[in-house]
This record gives structure tokens, sequence and C-alpha cells, in this order.
């Protein structure tokens, strides 16, 4: 199915729109979905309730650290999580979406006018990242087998989540589909055991949000490979109350709500409204700021736009390969303005 594109950026009239397929419109995008609709990292440093996530100290530390854009400090302090308590699966899934934010950001590139990972060839570091989450999964479902619970119903869907991920990054969709129908479960599960975990209503929203918005043909595939439906409405309901009420997911849900309203509703004036607080908060992560150049290049606030991208391309990266792939994008941006 062919849909109009989102216009390359440019100054008023001279906006050239461009027809292509739309991100996930058919089958080859079919990975990139099933990555994306629990493309759900989880994480945010907020002071946990009083009968909230017993997060340690240092789990805040490390995810102020990752969210800051230091992912690689966050890493640091996620294994000293891991030797400390090396049969909870906290540490362990830190760890992983430390590095799940480095192959990310060196994932990054422009297409149909938008920053975003939208795919990456297998490499040998992929091999330690699916094993931080296996440890994670085998410690939370084993757990489970013990004493159910929606904490580690919770944890066990952040390790399949973050398989789905890198999965679909890649394009092999049948294991990104699996895992990420595993995830999806417990997540679930989360929510009957317990209601109140806004936390797990990131991932549920974004597959109610992405399964919606697929093509038919996409939809197809689904209905074969026995993917449960989704509802967009629902999806967006539940992102804003993971947006607003998270202890763990508030971020994440903040940063893909805004990033699907760009892509798939090019609600880019509502999108940018979401993003703000992610880079007022965290103003030294390149990807939020990358996200906010973005929505002000649609928006044709140039000069706001340059703003966003010269912050980003002053920020000291320790992580080279992010560094180099956030230049190269500030720079095409940058020209597209001229």
């Amino acid at each position: 199915m062919e849909a109009e594109a989102p216009s390359w950026p440019g100054q008023g009239e001279l906006r050239v729109k461009k027809t292509a397929r739309r991100p996930c419109s058919g089958l080859a995008h079919a990975g990139v979905f099933f990555a994306a609709l629990l493309a759900t990292q989880f994480f945010l440093a907020l002071p946990a309730r009083a009968d909230g996530l017993p997060l340690p100290p240092q789990a805040h530390e490390a995810l102020d650290r990752m969210y800051g854009g230091d992912p690689d400090a966050a890493i640091e302090i996620a294994r000293a999580i891991e030797k400390e308590q090396p049969d909870h699966p906290l540490g362990y899934l830190l760890e992983g979406e430390a590095r799940w934010w480095k192959i990310y950001c060196a994932a990054c590139e422009i297409r149909w006018g938008m920053v975003d990972a939208w795919k990456k060839p297998k490499s040998p570091s992929d091999d330690e990242y699916f094993a931080l989450a296996d440890r994670a999964i085998r410690l939370a479902e084993g757990q489970l087998k013990k004493n159910e619970t929606a904490e580690m119903h919770l944890y066990a869907g952040l390790g399949y989540a973050l398989k789905a991920r890198l999965y679909g990054l890649r394009d092999e969709r049948r294991a990104t589909a699996r895992t990420g129908v595993a995830a999806r479960d417990h997540l679930l599960h989360a929510t009957q055991l317990d209601p109140t975990m806004a936390d797990a209503y990131t991932g549920l929203g974004l597959y109610n949000y992405y399964v919606d918005t697929l093509s038919p043909m996409v939809k197809l595939l689904r209905f074969f490979m026995g993917i449960p439906g989704g509802n967009k409405r629902e999806g967006m309901l539940q992102l804003e109350r993971a947006m607003n009420q998270g202890e763990l997911t508030a971020v994440e849900a903040r940063f893909y709500y805004a990033k699907n309203l760009r892509t798939y509703d090019q609600q880019y004036e509502r999108a940018d409204g979401i993003a703000q607080p992610l880079a007022e908060r965290y103003p030294q992560n390149p990807l939020f700021l990358l996200l906010l150049g973005n929505l002000n290049v649609e928006l044709s606030r140039n000069e706001k736009a340059a703003g966003y991208l010269h912050a980003a391309e002053k920020l000291t990266i320790r992580d080279s390969a992010c560094s180099d792939r956030v230049r190269e994008i500030v720079r095409t941006f940058l020209a597209m303005l001229r």
C-alpha cells in the first residue's frame, strides 16, 4: 500500500513531498514493527512509591546516567548491582538497557526525513546483549515458579522486550514476533496481578498502537503468525497513563509516544510538546535533542531546530560510534535547512 511519506524538510514552499512506503507499511518492515511494538526500555530515574518496585539507590543513579547521555557510566553501575545481587534480574536489565541506547544511537539515520534506528546488521557484540536479556529472563521466571508477583512478570517482560528490539532491528521477523509476544504475555500478567503497575502499560500501549497502525499486508502476516490484535486509541491512553504515572517507564512512554505521533500521525506540534520535557530534564542526551530538532524541522521552525541540532553537536559523547552518528545526522539536517 503506497502512502505519502513525511516531507523532507526545507523552507516554506520549497518543501518537497516524496511518495514512499511508510515505515512498517509492508512485509519488509514486519521485523521493524515487532521491535517497535515492544521497544520499551522501561527505565526512569524517579523516586519510587512506597508500594512501588524496590529499586536500590544505585539503580536510580544508573538510570540518571543512562538518560543523561552516558550509558557507559550506567553499565559500570549496573555491573556493581549484578555483583551485589547476582540472583536478581534488575542489574542485568539495567546493563542491557544501557547497551541498547548505545546500539540505538549507532544505528540511527535519517529516512523519510525522520531520524530513528531503522536497521542494523548482526555483530559479535550482539551476543553479550542477548546473554544479559536471557539471564534476566531466567532469573525472573525462576522466581515466578516459586512465587508469582507482578514485579517479576514485569522484569521477565523487560527481558523479552530487550531481545525483541534487537531481533527487530536486525530484521529477524519470526524471532522478533516470538519474543515480542512473550513480553506482552508477561506484561499482561503483571497488570492482572497489580492493575496499578503503570510501567507495564508502556509496552502494552506500544503494542496496541503499532498493531492497529499496520498495513493490511502486515496485518495478514500477524494473523497467520498468531499475533494478538490491538487498538490504537487504547494504546494511546495506555502510553499517556505510563507517561504520567510510571515509575520505570515514563521516559520511554514519552519518547516513543512523541516518535509515533511524528512517524505515523504527522502530529508534529503535539509530538514536540510531549518531547520537550525530555530535553529539559536530560539536556546531555543527544537522542532527545535530535528528536526535537527533527520535529521543529518538520514544523518549519528552522531557528529552533538549529538550536537543538547545534546543542547535540556540541555534546561530549563517550561512545565514539554514537558520537560520529550524531554529528553526521546533525550535518544532514542542517544542510536541509539551508
